[in-house]
């Protein structure tokens, strides 16, 4: 009897030993990918991404849950964002909040980063915990080129919100400061979605 309850003690302790060790190899390539990617080392990236059966390239961080995409457009890195994307990164992948790369490039004003996630399947209006599209973002950015890139790629400014119930044309009409807001919502009506992808930037 004690020697069976010895060897249960033993084989106990042999997985606790081991758990870590598995746990440690899942989730190193994970921490290194992201790591590589804020410290902008390519050489690392590209080994990472080449492993066979490699899928760290949407891996998220455990507390934020952003992905590589999220550090790239924080940074406003055009060129790493179409290295990564090339590569297969989803660009439709959310962090905690809910938040897109792409309402992350609009909430930095970073153009081209907008642009060039969309060239890459963005979904247009992929909304955030709070109900928010892209394009209610820019209106209340009153970023005018932006809301214009947005509703030439097909962008809903009819879609509400679920804080406030209202729509990127019910923000635009309440904002008498920007000239040319409510008239780049307007170009909705008339303005066919594209067929052909927009150019982005080359790695």
């Amino acid at each position: 009897m004690k020697t069976n309850h010895v060897s249960a003690i033993l084989g106990a302790v042999a997985l606790a030993l081991l758990t870590p060790t598995v746990a440690q190899a899942q989730f190193s390539d994970t921490y290194n990918f992201l790591k590589a990617v804020k410290d902008k080392d390519g050489q690392k990236v590209t080994d990472l991404l080449q492993k066979p059966g490699s899928t760290v390239i949407n891996s998220r961080d455990v507390n934020s849950g952003e992905n590589a995409l999220h550090y790239i457009v924080a940074r406003r890195d055009a060129t790493w964002l179409t290295f990564l994307l090339a590569k297969g990164a989803n660009p439709n992948l959310t962090d905690n909040d809910g938040n897109t790369p792409l309402m992350d490039a609009v909430q930095g004003r970073f153009e081209e980063g907008v642009r060039t996630l969309l060239t890459y399947k963005a979904q247009v209006d992929k909304v955030n915990d709070s109900g928010e599209t892209p394009l209610i973002r820019a209106v209340q950015l009153r970023d005018v080129p932006i809301v214009r890139l947005l509703v030439a790629q097909g962008a809903n400014p009819d879609k509400r919100d679920t804080m406030a119930g209202m729509s990127a044309r019910d923000y635009a009409q309440r904002d008498n400061r920007t000239p040319g807001l409510v008239e780049a919502l307007d170009a909705a009506k008339t303005v066919a979605k594209p067929t052909g992808p927009v150019q982005g930037p080359v790695f």
